[in-house]
């Protein structure tokens, strides 16, 4: 009977209350009938700009409260401030680049240690309550590549190494280059910064498969298990939620986190249910390799396919994604000490036309990170952030 979900069945509830108020005499005839023709206004509720955060920390609760018979109280890592940049980044980001009415988008911004500010998991909530942040899983496509060069920077290779960007076959595979153009000889760092699949292939088979593998899933990628060459192109499907964070380690100086929604829940009398623990799992990366692949991911932005999602006065480094016939178009990365991931593609997996990471989501990024740093300096190293007393969602019978 929520008058937020459905008002006719609410008003003809409050007149059957109206009814029993009269009868009983707790109200005359006349007060009555002056309620039941005013009109009812209803209040924005608390969360109603973040739906599909508090279905994620709804379904957190359940895991992490099972069997407590009890009203609890969840502290959040949600921000308010952070949410409202991200819904209007992304609106912003849609109008500058429209998409068909059947695309779907899905963002989330992190901290550095993992803490999740904020989430959209779809266009419209009311149309679908599906979170594309958190359950849809896609291919990365190419915002897996810095893992691979992870890997070669982990093995001794520099930014300024050479690698060669020619035609390639590996068995009967023959991967090709975005647009068909091969480069020749050029840097891990301008391999980077043009996406050039032949050359990442490379960079890949020479320091081996099995070293790519496990510098994704020190980063946090768990579903990191292809052991074809294909690896490097991002063929292992990931969630928007779990991309931004792998990208997270390369914010705080190396170290892999793990996401979370809740930081404690308690009863309403005050009794720990849980408590989340350290923010910083172990040791991901080298401070020197995550600086090295910092400044190539810089260049991705400066001077690469991530030209758009570019922030007057700020530095920010991210990696575009396009999948095979632009199934996905990702674009994640970091800027000002926050990771910001974001994801289109359509529900049922057809093609999208001529959409790419280094367009639309590039776009959505930049407006939404844009807005999230509105008013911050810019930070010169990780610092843990600290805020003010986290947001409370007081969950009473499983509602909030």
């Amino acid at each position: 009977y929520s008058p937020n979900r459905n008002p006719q069945d609410a008003g003809l509830r409050a007149r059957i209350v109206l009814d029993a108020m009269e009868k009983s005499k707790f109200i005359d005839s006349f007060e009555a009938a002056r309620a039941r023709r005013e009109t009812v206004v209803l209040a924005a509720p608390k969360f109603a700009a973040a739906p599909y955060f508090v279905d994620h920390i709804l379904s957190e609760v359940r895991r992490h409260g099972r069997r407590i018979d009890a009203d609890l109280i969840v502290q959040t890592t949600f921000d308010p401030r952070l949410q409202a940049a991200l819904e209007r980044g992304a609106a912003a980001g849609l109008s500058l680049a429209p998409l068909a009415s059947e695309t779907q988008t899905a963002a989330v911004i992190l901290d550095a240690e993992g803490a999740i500010r904020a989430m959209i998991g779809g266009r419209d909530y009311r149309v679908s309550q599906y979170n594309r942040a958190t359950q849809a899983l896609r291919q990365p496509g190419s915002a897996f590549k810095p893992f691979v060069f992870l890997a070669a920077l982990e093995a001794g290779w520099r930014p300024d190494s050479e690698v060669l960007d020619a035609p390639l076959q590996i068995d009967k595979w023959r991967p090709d280059n975005y647009g068909g153009r091969f480069y020749g000889e050029v840097s891990l760092g301008r391999a980077l910064a043009l996406s050039l699949n032949s050359a990442t292939i490379r960079v890949q088979e020479s320091v081996g498969r099995g070293a790519v593998r496990i510098a994704a899933r020190r980063m946090g990628l768990s579903r990191s298990s292809t052991r074809g060459p294909a690896l490097a192109l991002g063929v292992d499907a990931v969630s928007p939620l779990e991309l931004a964070g792998a990208y997270a380690p390369l914010v705080n100086g190396g170290f892999r986190i793990e996401t979370h929604a809740i930081d404690s829940i308690k009863t309403v009398d005050g009794a720990l249910v849980y408590r989340r623990d350290a923010a910083m799992r172990d040791v991901a990366a080298s401070f020197r390799s995550v600086a090295a692949l910092n400044s190539m991911l810089a260049a991705v932005v400066d001077a690469g396919t991530g030209r758009a999602a570019a922030i007057p006065g700020w530095i920010a480094a991210g990696k575009t994604g396009t999948t095979q016939d632009s199934r996905d178009a990702w674009f994640a990365g970091h800027v000002g000490g926050l990771v910001g991931v974001v994801w289109v593609g359509r529900d049922d997996n057809r093609p999208m036309d001529g959409v790419t990471g280094g367009g639309a989501p590039a776009i959505i990024w930049r407006e939404t990170m844009r807005r999230a740093l509105e008013g911050r300096d810019e930070p010169s190293e990780y610092r843990p952030h600290r805020r003010e007393p986290d947001p409370v969602a007081v969950i009473l019978d499983g509602k909030v």
